[in-house]
């Protein structure tokens, strides 16, 4: 099963930024990957913020902020569904290494 098929995330994970442009070819794997995972992934984790934002012409991004205020950025642009997935996932297990840190 996949992180963002519907299994709670870390706690070590404390918010999802989400920016894609509303028509762009470049973002259509990203907002693919939003459709199908948001539903499973907010019923999963109902108190994390997941912040989505459409705008012209932005790169698509997903960004997490971790314990301690870390954050880090990935970028998704021109990539399909599952390679969105594949980094996301990725992204979001980098919050179980942050509380296993002093």
């Amino acid at each position: 099963m996949s992180l963002s098929s519907g299994r709670a995330f870390s706690r070590g994970l404390k918010e999802l930024r989400i920016h894609f442009a509303q028509e762009a070819p470049a973002s259509r794997g990203l907002r693919d990957f939003i459709v199908k995972a948001y539903p499973a992934m907010k019923a999963a984790n109902p108190k994390l913020p997941v912040l989505i934002r459409e705008a012209s012409g932005v790169e698509s991004r997903i960004i997490a902020r971790f314990d301690r205020g870390r954050e880090r950025k990935i970028v998704v642009d021109s990539l399909s569904a599952a390679e969105v997935e594949q980094r996301f996932n990725a992204l979001v297990a980098e919050a179980d290494s942050t509380q296993q840190q002093p």
